[in-house]
């Protein structure tokens, strides 16, 4: 018994008893903040039913802080790391507060559009607030660091700290995958915000540091590739490559172990309609929020709609938040949860990698494919991730003129209207257009922002959630009117137009699922309208990665690898993901058996606007420059050698020069589209 008091003690002296402690401690205090749970009985319960886990994630803080054993300044290491831990409980906490999925390492890759939208979340107060906070936290870890004594280190204590600090690593990685194989903890996140309350904030958030991409799957080989695309593609796999310059399209086709290729003329006929997705900000049906009542039905036309047209729910990946990873399902057929947990495509293997598409597949039989967004060209880095997924135009708010705005500072979507017609107009072929809106975008306001609403919030569950859905109902109102307008007005244009429309996600109100009557916090609506009658009423349940197949399929076009796979692939089959994200990775991580072992793709060159912005001429009056010319926005400056000048928009034909410039080089003025965010150039005329 001595002994075992002798060696407890023991272990507390040499500083590891305290770290247990002291990992304890932190995390509960992250579980706290991450179930906003200020009074701790829910993060009691969770360690209550969930102590293996509770434990766990203690030995992976404890393991993160026992590495200030290795250093002279042990309480200054110590400090540092508790720092990073307490930073990620308390950034994720906050961001509870402002949308629905937790804070992950992708959100990292994402602060340069944080910080384009952080005035839409926090008051100017609140940002100064922040960064003061911060510059605090640095001067106090500076002044931390010259005060901090050395720890006196006996021989023999780095040799013996080194031995148990490693012994405690391996410990927990060995508790990781013991964990992993009798199923307490798992590397699968199916839902993001479910997985942190059942896995705990620290695994989590490693996790998405960790596991990024598609993982290889098991048994991956060019025949198994061949075996999956037999089945269900037949010989059609394996294209394609568009010249624009010389109208035609290259298609691959694998034919037992040979590769054949050949050229076709585009080949798109009358029949073919244009085809429209719009992709609607925050779009739910607001009835199915049980704990609020409204004073009218915000949605008449869309409702009307679903009753008259196909409809049904749909499966979306992301909730409160992520607009771009259903934007990415919808166009590319894949599942964003074959990638690492929180992980946007658009921001990681898209940025430097092709992916086929619904665009680049439509291409083939003679579109063009359009994309129109009322928000920034630069946000998820859409002009990147657009011309990797083969769009041939992207016209986006710094592309349109007199764009009214919310209370909110988003654009309004009626704007998209003229967009889509400009797009539709600007060809004599058919059109692919997929169009994201923003007005029903959150924050959304705690206190009365819309004075006389067309529609009113009668009851609510408090004050501040009144006024929440009071303006997000008026905004999806608005939406309605903008869906109204829009098929009213194909409704007489006189080519054949499919038009598919759904929301995105829920909006970041802060649900539960008790409070809203969809099948799951991940549920949209989505209706298929058209102005010829193109197919009759059929309604289903579907997921965001399956829309664009089913369209097409209803429609009698047939192109692409993964659209065909998910037209021909039987849904409830055992194989059907595991299949569908063999291809993905494939494509877009393997060695492109799909295409015969070379990825026919090559990005677009992606038009900025549908209009093009050209000079006419440029004049000099009384010694100040004027440019004259075609398609300018309140986005365009003048610019001189890559560098942007002062500059008026006095109309869409016309910008004055605000400073002075030598008359030599007055003649090398363009006209650049800026991005209002980062002062980056987007375009620049020739």
């Amino acid at each position: 018994m001595k002994e075992a008091v002798k060696l407890n003690r023991g272990f507390f002296r040499s500083g590891y008893g305290f770290l247990i402690i002291w990992a304890f401690g932190l995390n509960f205090i992250i579980e706290c903040l991450a179930r906003k749970d200020f009074i701790v009985l829910g993060t009691l319960k969770y360690m209550v039913d969930s102590p293996l886990v509770f434990l766990y994630n203690t030995l992976l803080i404890f393991a993160t802080l026992s590495i200030s054993m290795l250093f002279m300044k042990r309480t200054f290491v110590l400090v540092a790391v508790t720092a990073v831990w307490m930073t990620i409980g308390v950034t994720n906490g906050i961001i509870l507060t402002q949308r629905m999925t937790p804070f992950t390492v992708k959100d990292l890759t994402a602060m340069t559009d944080a910080a384009t939208i952080a005035t839409n979340y926090f008051s100017i107060w609140q940002i100064v607030g922040i960064f003061a906070g911060v510059a605090c936290v640095v001067l106090g870890f500076v002044f931390l660091y010259f005060k901090t004594k050395k720890h006196e280190r006996k021989t023999g204590d780095l040799k013996k700290n080194l031995v148990t600090v490693v012994l405690i690593i391996a410990c927990t990685f060995g508790t990781t995958a013991g964990l992993l194989k009798v199923n307490v903890l798992s590397s699968f996140f199916g839902n993001l915000s479910y997985a942190y309350q059942d896995y705990g904030l620290p695994y989590c958030f490693v996790n998405t540091w960790l596991n990024t991409g598609i993982h290889k799957p098991a048994g991956y080989s060019e025949s198994k590739i061949q075996t999956i695309l037999k089945d269900t593609v037949g010989d059609k796999a394996g294209k394609v490559t568009v010249d624009d310059t010389k109208n035609s399209v290259t298609i691959n086709t694998d034919s037992g172990n040979t590769t054949s290729t050949g050229t076709i003329s585009k080949t798109a006929t009358d029949s073919e309609p244009n085809i429209i997705f719009l992709q609607l900000e925050s779009f739910v049906d607001p009835e199915l929020f049980n704990n609020i009542k409204l004073s009218e039905d915000p949605i008449p036309t869309y409702r009307k709609l679903m009753k008259e047209y196909s409809s049904g729910s749909l499966q979306v990946p992301a909730c409160g938040a992520g607009t771009a990873n259903t934007e990415f399902e919808v166009i590319t057929g894949l599942s964003v949860k074959f990638f690492g947990p929180g992980e946007y495509p658009f921001k990681s293997v898209l940025k430097k990698k092709t992916c086929e598409s619904t665009a680049y597949d439509l291409d083939s039989i003679g579109y063009t494919s359009h994309l129109i967004h009322n928000h920034r060209a630069m946000f998820y880095n859409r002009n990147i991730a657009y011309a990797n997924m083969g769009f041939n135009t992207f016209t986006s708010l710094e592309y349109m003129s007199d764009v009214p705005k919310n209370p909110k500072g988003w654009a309004k979507d009626e704007v998209l209207t003229g967009q889509i017609m400009d797009a539709l107009n600007s060809t004599k072929n058919q059109d692919y257009i997929y169009t994201v809106s923003v007005q029903g975008h959150g924050k959304y306001p705690t206190e009365q922002l819309i004075t006389n609403p067309e529609i009113t919030v009668l009851s609510a569950p408090s004050e501040e959630m009144k006024w929440m859905y009071e303006y997000y109902v008026n905004q999806i109102h608005e939406m309605d009117q903008f869906v109204k307008d829009l098929t009213t007005t194909l409704s007489k244009y006189d080519e054949p137009t499919v038009l598919v429309m759904y929301g995105d996600h829920i909006p970041a109100l802060d649900v539960t699922e008790d409070a809203y009557d969809g099948k799951n916090l991940y549920t949209t609506q989505y209706v298929i309208w058209s102005n010829y009658g193109a197919f009759k009423k059929e309604d289903k349940d579907m997921y965001a990665y399956q829309l664009s197949a089913d369209v097409l399929d209803r429609l009698g076009i047939h192109v692409g690898t993964v659209l065909q796979y998910q037209q021909n692939s039987n849904h409830k089959a055992k194989n059907y993901l595991k299949n569908l994200k063999e291809l993905g990775y494939d494509m877009l991580y393997g060695k492109d058996y799909i295409y015969g072992g070379k990825d026919p793709f090559t990005a677009s060159n992606l038009k900025m606007g549908v209009k093009t912005i050209k000079i006419d001429k440029i004049v000099s009056v009384g010694g100040k420059y004027y440019i004259k010319g075609q398609n300018f926005t309140e986005y365009s400056k003048i610019t001189l050698n890559g560098e942007t000048l002062k500059t008026i928009y006095l109309g869409p034909n016309l910008l004055g020069l605000l400073e002075e410039v030598d008359p030599s080089d007055a003649s090398n003025m363009k006209v650049s589209q800026i991005d209002k965010s980062n002062k980056e150039i987007i375009s620049s005329t020739e």
